[in-house]
Formats: structure tokens, C-alpha cells, sequence
């Protein structure tokens, strides 16, 4: 079920960092340098992220404790994550296509690895579907669903959603907030949703499939900024 809460980003509280996309170890390191929690390895050919096993499998073996190496599929086979779980010291699947709560379970079971499943949004209707994926996955991602015209990809496309949607929502699992977020937005993007972790992939990079070092910078303080420095609580 799904309860209806006031947003609150209480004093002092920690936002963790997902950046996603990440394909050289200069980006990695200045990920992890920056406090990213969640280091994100795109494999999904299509986009201009995606890294192939070898890159991925060095990367992931620079990943420190304490910071999780999060692989990115969209709609994958078994036989493409057994290729990479085998070859790439993965911490969690994330599944951002249309993998549904079924599928979700089946991948969580055979993998034996956390499970977030991406949820792609537009209007309050697309979260009709939440209780049945929060109840099999580990945690959720909500990102903004892809313009139906023109040729998008499932995720990584710089376009935000209208946030109040999210505004009061609570589910039983961890969830992060993605969609267009940028050191610009990330501030208002957490005092309307009062997400406590933030994806980010097209908003920190030089051009896509580079992540800029500075702007990772940049946006890891933005987000600290927002958790220590303000208590925004919908009355």
C-alpha cells in the first residue's frame, strides 16, 4: 500500500550519490573522490555509456568498500547477466526496462544479487504499478519516462519529471530519485520528494558518455548543501 507523508529533508541528513554511466577510471575516481555511494556501469549497447566486459571488470575492480558497484541492464536475457556477473564484481543489478515484477523476482533468485528496478515516470499513474515491483525488488529508481517522440533511451536522457508526483509517497523499500537532475535542480528536486539518494548521469558529463570531473564536484556539494543546510517540511 501506498502511504501519503509530508516531504521533509530533516538537518543534517545524509542524501546518498548514485553516478551512473561512468566508462574511464578518471570518472570513476572522481566519482568515489567526490562521496558517491553508488558507482553505475551501463550495459545496454544502445547508449553512449555502455562499457563492454573487460572496461567494466577493471572499473568495478577499482571500487572501494563502502561504495557499491551498481550494473545497469535493460530488459536482459539470462545468458547476458550470467556473461556479466561472471566476469564483472557487480553489488546490484539495476533493471531499467520493462522487466516485470515477475521477471524482477526471477532475476533476484537466480542471481542471488540486490535487485533496483527502474520506474519510469510521467504522471501519478505510473506509479499504479510500485507495490507489486517493491515487493520483490531491493529498491526503486525513479526516473522520467522517455518522450514517446522521438528516439530516446530508456534512461540517461537529461529530462526531469514533475517531481510532486513523488511529493508525500512513502514505499516499504529504499528508493533514489534520477530524471534530469543537475547541480542546478538537485536542491528542489529533494525538498519535493524528500528522496534520501539521487541518481545522476547526463547532468555531471562534458557530453555524453563523458562525465566531467568538476561537474561531479559540483553537484556532490549541491546535494550536501540541500541535506545539511535545509529542513523543508510540506505543512
Amino acid at each position: 500500500m501506498i502511504r501519503r507523508r509530508r516531504p521533509r529533508i530533516f538537518l543534517g541528513m545524509r542524501v546518498d550519490v548514485k553516478i551512473c554511466g561512468l566508462t574511464s577510471p578518471e570518472a570513476l575516481a572522481a566519482a568515489i573522490d567526490s562521496g558517491a555511494r553508488y558507482v553505475g556501469l551501463v550495459f545496454y549497447p544502445p547508449s553512449p555509456r555502455a562499457v563492454g566486459l573487460e572496461v567494466a571488470a577493471e572499473l568495478a575492480r577499482m571500487v572501494p568498500t563502502g561504495v557499491r558497484a551498481v550494473g545497469l541492464f535493460v530488459d536482459p536475457t539470462d545468458e547476458a547477466l550470467e556473461a556479466t556477473v561472471r566476469s564483472v564484481p557487480l553489488d546490484m543489478l539495476q533493471l531499467h526496462g520493462h522487466e516485470t515484477p515477475e521477471r524482477v523476482a526471477a532475476i533476484r533468485a537466480r542471481f542471488a544479487m540486490p535487485v533496483m528496478k527502474a520506474v519510469r515516470v510521467a504522471e501519478p499513474a505510473d506509479l499504479d504499478h510500485v507495490p507489486a515491483h517493491a515487493a520483490v525488488a531491493d529498491r526503486l529508481l525513479f526516473d522520467a519516462k522517455p518522450p514517446q517522440n522521438v528516439a530516446a533511451l530508456p534512461g540517461g536522457n537529461g529530462i526531469p519529471f514533475d517531481w510532486s508526483i513523488l511529493s508525500g509517497r512513502h514505499w516499504p523499500v529504499p528508493w533514489m530519485l534520477s530524471g534530469g537532475l543537475t547541480v542546478d535542480n538537485v536542491g528542489q528536486a529533494l525538498a519535493e520528494t524528500g528522496a534520501a539518494a539521487v541518481d545522476v548521469s547526463s547532468g555531471v558529463e562534458a557530453r555524453p558518455g563523458v562525465k566531467d570531473p568538476a561537474k561531479i564536484a559540483a553537484f556532490m556539494r549541491a546535494v550536501t548543501a540541500a541535506a545539511v543546510g535545509s529542513e523543508v517540511s510540506a505543512l
